[in-house]
């Protein structure tokens, strides 16, 4: 069982200043702020990722077709450039 460690810690100052902000807000000590912030993201970091999210296409009805068959070319360009075509 791992017993307290002492270290030294250099913090980026933007690191520092976050803790001294939760420090002055939630209370407590320098030392209590660190422990749980270590805690908590290392329990992130270690944690499965969450499943990804599948997502779906809706579907929409376009309605009926606007031509009579789409293998006659030449009557669905005729009906795309608004020729009357028949």
């Amino acid at each position: 069982m791992l017993r307290c460690m002492r270290t030294t810690l250099t913090l980026d100052p933007d690191v520092a200043a976050l803790l001294q902000r939760v420090r002055h807000t939630q209370g407590g000590s320098f030392k209590t702020v660190v422990n749980d912030a270590l805690r908590e993201g290392l329990r992130h970091m270690i944690a499965p990722p969450d499943p990804p999210v599948r997502y779906r296409t809706p579907t929409v009805d376009l309605g009926r077709c606007l031509v009579g068959s789409l293998d006659d070319v030449a009557e669905v360009l005729a009906a795309g450039e608004g020729e009357r075509f028949r």
